[in-house]
């Protein structure tokens, strides 16, 4: 049966498959898997929770100083994938990239756990360490330095929003006959095409 989306964001329907996902009780159904390119034309994946979908977008959380971050601010283009097995599924999202604003990071960072909100102040993400013990034991320094203190957002920490200039919806078919639609940006409206399986 083909996937209801008449006049509707693509987007949209992203969000209802994760909440679909997250009634079904699976773990992280928010989970996807963002890649981006150097500025060699290297091109790098991992995973990252989605944190939020709108009309046009997907936003997501994490250390600017890391590997994706020095590939975003070379080249401020990006491509997210969900898949869900047990609902036999997945999303492909690509477009431009953008920082949050500094109001909607702090916002976020607030309602995150106090450990983690010291974890992101404490870790230089995807620098080289000799070991998890040292970062451990700076949380504690750091868990110590802030007691009865709120944690403040670390500038180099914050939030990427992806406008999407395309979207694909996949949902598996018999025979391996899947149901791909895809939709491009023109302007304000979506153009859907269906792809062969």
């Amino acid at each position: 049966m083909e996937t209801n989306t008449e006049g509707r964001s693509p987007l949209r329907v992203l969000s209802e498959w994760i909440e679909e996902a997250r009634a079904l009780g699976m773990k992280d159904p928010d989970a996807m898997t963002v890649a981006t390119v150097n500025q060699s034309g290297a091109p790098s994946a991992r995973i990252v929770l989605c944190r939020k979908v709108d009309d046009d977008s997907i936003t997501f959380f994490t250390n600017y100083d890391s590997q994706k971050g020095h590939d975003l601010a070379q080249n401020p283009r990006a491509a997210a994938a969900f898949y869900w097995r047990e609902l036999d599924r997945q999303v492909r999202v690509e477009g431009q990239v953008a920082k949050v604003s500094r109001e909607d990071s702090d916002a976020y960072f607030a309602g995150r756990p106090r450990g983690s909100q010291i974890a992101a102040r404490v870790s230089p993400q995807s620098q080289v360490i000799e070991g998890v013990a040292e970062l451990l034991a700076r949380h504690k320094v750091v868990e110590a330095e802030l007691l009865g203190r709120a944690v403040e957002r670390p500038p180099h920490w914050g939030g990427y929003r992806i406008t999407a200039t395309a979207v694909e919806l996949w949902r598996a078919g018999e025979f391996r006959m899947h149901e791909r639609l895809r939709y491009d940006r023109h302007g304000e409206a979506w153009k859907l095409s269906r792809l062969a399986p």
